[in-house]
């Protein structure tokens, strides 16, 4: 059997001294998904209302970028706002160990027990894990709050989202930049392409197959898709009577 990665001493130790992987898979998702909905949703009803292929690529050119970036700022402040989150929580602890350490002892000692260790064997480790200040910290952060120490880089993730934003977005612009006959049939299916591949994409990271991946993703972004053309396609009535 092949596994993922060698299990030598040597191989662990350089594994572990890089720290632990941080992906920014979601993000990356999360931007081309919206990405291509938006642009979709901009050109379907551009083209309901008759609008000029060179009409259509202003539009489309303005929301990859205002969009994009907007997208990216806000998952940047979020990110950055968990980072301010855990930097917040670890000074709780911080103090909370400097004033009350029998009682932070205490914490240590029921999350074991709970997770099934008694007798002289919780006590050990209940030791062992006050007894580095550090090891102690990190795990109230992660037993008490839930909060990882492998935080995502809030530029990376802003990056992420809008490059993938910009790219998934321009594939329903594609046959306008092409000069090509578009209708809002060629931009569906370059739209569902795109959710299709990004879907695929996906199953790299997952256990479920590329196919079912892509199905999945596909469902999802269709479903979206569709939503803001229909709430396009009822505004521009609405507005027309």
């Amino acid at each position: 059997m092949t596994l993922e990665h060698d299990h030598s001493a040597a191989a662990i130790a350089a594994r572990l001294s890089r720290g632990p992987r941080v992906s920014y898979l979601r993000d990356w998702i999360y931007g081309g998904i919206d990405g291509a909905v938006t642009t979709f949703a901009i050109v379907a009803g551009s083209l309901g209302a008759s609008l000029s292929a060179r009409v259509i690529l202003i539009l489309g050119a303005a929301n990859l970028i205002a969009d994009g970036f907007s997208m990216a700022a806000a998952n940047y402040s979020g990110t950055k706002a968990e980072h301010d989150d855990h930097a917040r929580l670890k000074a709780v602890e911080e103090r909370h160990i400097a004033c009350a350490p029998e009682g932070e002892r205490e914490e240590i000692r029921q999350i074991y027990k709970a997770k099934g260790y008694d007798g002289d064997d919780l006590e050990s480790l209940t030791n062992l894990v006050v007894s580095r200040r550090s090891v102690w910290i990190e795990t109230m952060l992660a037993e008490e709050y839930g909060v990882s120490a492998g935080l995502r880089h809030p530029l990376k993730s802003a990056a992420a989202t809008f490059s993938a934003f910009v790219i998934c977005g321009l594939v329903p612009l594609l046959p306008f930049i092409a000069g090509l006959q578009a209708s809002a049939l060629t931009a569906a299916l370059a739209t569902g392409a795109v959710f299709f591949a990004i879907g695929s994409a996906k199953s790299i990271w997952s256990t479920q197959s590329w196919f079912r991946s892509g199905l999945e993703t596909l469902t999802i972004g269709l479903g979206a898709a569709l939503l803001a053309w229909g709430v396009g396609y009822v505004l521009e009535r609405l507005v027309t009577l």
